[in-house]
């Protein structure tokens, strides 16, 4: 059994901090640790295993644990969004040509099927059955009963984003009713995308491609914390797509930082200009915004049986009025939530600068589904539209396809009414359910601007569908406003509006009104693909990002010295008559605080015993930069540093020894190697935010 022991540092002295520290101060592990009411980490451990921590200072060298890069033939990202999923690629020889993927089977009418649907199907053994178009077709071919017994899941990834304590175990609710594990789903959906785009490599190339060949990867938004970004690499290994051994395999892209990649290499035929400062596009400021938008999207389907994208290799044209130090904000609103990330171009070579850490929230287009639910909730009542969704779970997707392809002709222009079709089980559940019609309750409802259509519709008028787009869109505007008034975000260049939700006439023309005059308002062509697009770029250069912000602060709980007057009494404990003080929060990364790519925090671990075979670190984080104590209010434990020393030491263990840790959070995750310095062997290291 492996002697599995929590451990501190003895002083926590930061980079910048001036105060002397020995850091060669030593407990007696056998001593046992007062407890105290309160979970204290210093107190409450049977063992304290106390660990000399050296003055952490960080060191700017990209070289120092920079393995072997391994080659790929092939870059593969898969954008696995809410509402929406795809994949692209691009082979390593051919950088600047970026395929996506084969045209999928089904798809609605007056929405573009470039990518699938974000829904799974399993069967009532609960093993996979279908994806996308696929899977919801099927269901929603089966018999009303026979479909209660299936399990359909859909608009799952928010569920990442909204569970505070996510683990392994997370479960996810079917149509049905019915639970599922969230890593098995996840997992499910990355293994169908693998096998796809092995498929079509296979086909490309006209020999069999192998997993190893290829170098995955999987766009997550920025705002996501560590937990969810955890979880989506192990359902990525889960799936077969990498491998905990060969982790490299395999990166997690931040979807506006995917985006903005893209965005530079923007031609001028590739964009539409919504602000009234120029022209772009042929387009004048007096042109609709709707108008603009069709003619860039008649454009996109004429060209839409091509599925090779040219990126030059240069900077594109909206670039070259770029200068040193400019500044630009990418919007990405997408199916479950916006983000927005702002950067800096640094020139020559066009790398990016994150300006001011990832912000955004669940403001996407499922907002406005939310609004339509609750209106339907309004007009035939709550307890009916709960019971519909349970009892036939295939017509309430029938109804959300139906809402979906009217959604998308909602514009600020529009005069004729929306009609939205009614499943005739709806009608006929409704009848049985309250004794009365459709038609009754519509007329009862007071809600005058929905109106029931003889042919078996919804008619809502223009005004109505706006008003369900409304509070989504106050709230991205809202988050915008105040991302305007940080000083790093005044003097911004551009703003490049991005992802599926981008398409809506409706925000385009609300993001125009309130910014068009502090800044030029860009959106890409074929906006729904330029994360997709980004994300393959990203692959193939994942330095291309050079410093990015920490969205949190990170440390650990240490013991310091006890300073009379400096440090609260209830802080003390006495061990061999050295006072210390516990809890002491060392800081590793300040929330805010810009992290360049390559750039390590460096600390120094000692064992308590030196045949200790494990050490576990408890990692704590705060949204606050001041941050003292690890009991302070908004500092919580969020994640375990397990360093195994196992197979590390030579014949004779020195009495003391150093493990040297070096974490980098310049990343779009948080990577940490170890080494033990009396044998330079490495420490297998594990971060780890999920089991905790």
């Amino acid at each position: 059994m492996m002697d599995s022991v929590g451990m501190y540092g003895l002083c926590g002295c930061t980079a910048k901090s001036k105060m002397k520290c020995d850091s060669r101060w030593e407990i007696p592990a056998s001593e046992t640790a007062p407890t105290s009411a309160y979970s204290s980490p210093a107190r409450s451990l049977g063992d304290t295993g106390i660990t000399p921590l050296s003055p952490s200072h960080i060191v700017n060298d990209a070289d120092t644990n920079v393995s072997e890069q391994q080659t790929f033939l092939v870059v593969v990202a898969i954008d696995f969004g809410t509402t929406s999923s795809g994949y692209a690629y691009s082979f390593t020889k051919e950088p600047e040509c970026i395929h996506v993927m084969r045209r999928w089977e089904g798809g609605d009418p007056g929405v573009s099927n470039q990518k699938t649907p974000t829904t799974i199907l399993l069967t009532p053994e609960r093993k996979f059955h279908s994806f996308g178009y696929a899977a919801r077709d099927f269901y929603h071919d089966l018999d009303p009963n026979e479909a209660k017994q299936w399990l359909y899941l859909e608009k799952f990834k928010m569920k990442l984003h909204t569970t505070g304590d996510l683990t392994m175990d997370t479960d996810l609710t079917a149509a049905n009713g019915k639970k599922v594990k969230a890593l098995e789903i996840f997992a499910y959906a990355l293994q169908y995308f693998k096998e796809q785009a092995l498929k079509e490599l296979s086909d490309q190339a006209g020999s069999e491609f192998e997993n190893s060949d290829v170098r995955w990867v999987i766009t997550v938004p920025a705002i996501w914390k560590q937990p969810a970004k955890q979880f989506m690499r192990q359902a990525a290994y889960q799936a077969g797509l990498a491998s905990p051994e060969n982790a490299e395999q395999l990166i997690i892209a931040l979807e506006p930082e995917a985006a903005s990649i893209y965005c530079r290499k923007l031609r001028l035929h590739q964009m539409i200009e919504l602000s009234s400062k120029a022209a772009v596009n042929g387009y004048s400021s007096g042109d609709t915004v709707g108008a603009g938008f069709a003619q860039a999207k008649e454009h996109i389907r004429r060209n839409r049986q091509s599925r090779t994208f040219l990126v030059e290799n240069v900077i594109g044209e909206i670039w070259s009025e770029l200068e040193e130090g400019d500044k630009y904000v990418v919007v990405d609103s997408g199916g479950g939530t916006v983000d927005l990330t702002v950067h800096q171009i640094r020139l020559p070579e066009g790398h990016l600068k994150e300006l001011y850490k990832a912000t955004g929230g669940p403001y996407g287009s499922l907002g406005v589904d939310y609004e339509f639910e609750k209106l339907l909730c309004k007009i035939f009542g709550e307890d009916f539209i709960e019971q519909f969704k349970i009892k036939r779970p295939a017509a309430w997707v029938d109804l959300m396809i139906a809402f979906e392809s009217r959604k998308r002709a909602a514009a600020p222009d529009r005069t004729n009414p929306l009609n939205i079709t009614l499943p005739f089980s709806f009608i006929d559940y409704y009848k049985k359910f309250r004794g009365h019609s459709v038609e009754h309750a519509l007329r009862k409802s007071n809600v005058d601007f929905v109106k029931w259509s003889s042919q078996g519709m919804l008619r809502m008028s223009p005004d109505a569908m706006n008003a369900l787009f409304k509070p989504t869109i106050d709230s991205i505007i809202e988050h915008l406003r105040d991302l305007f008034q940080k000083p790093e975000v005044s003097t911004v260049k551009f703003l490049f509006l991005v992802g599926g939700f981008a398409e809506a006439p409706l925000l385009q023309q609300a993001v125009q009104a309130a910014f068009g005059d502090k800044c030029r308002i860009i959106i890409p062509q074929d906006v729904g693909l330029t994360i997709l697009k980004g994300a393959v770029l990203f692959g193939l250069d994942p330095a291309v990002i050079k410093v990015r912000r920490s969205p949190l602060t990170y440390g650990v709980g240490v013991l310091n010295r006890y300073v009379e007057g400096k440090h609260p009494p209830e802080k003390l404990l006495v061990k061999d008559g050295t006072r210390w003080c516990t809890d002491v929060f060392d800081k590793f990364i300040s929330a805010d605080q810009s992290v360049a790519l390559g750039e390590l925090v460096k600390r120094s671990y000692t064992p308590a015993k030196p045949s200790q075979l494990v050490i576990v670190i408890n990692i704590y984080s705060s949204e606050c930069d001041d941050v003292s104590f690890i009991t302070d209010p908004g500092v919580k434990k969020c994640g375990t540093l397990r360093l195994d020393l196992t197979g590390t030491s030579g014949t004779a263990v020195p009495a003391r020894r150093e493990i040297q840790t070096l974490m980098q959070f310049g990343d779009t995750e948080i990577k940490a190697t170890a080494v033990d310095i009396a044998t330079a062997k490495s420490v297998k290291v594990g971060i780890d935010f999920l089991n905790y």
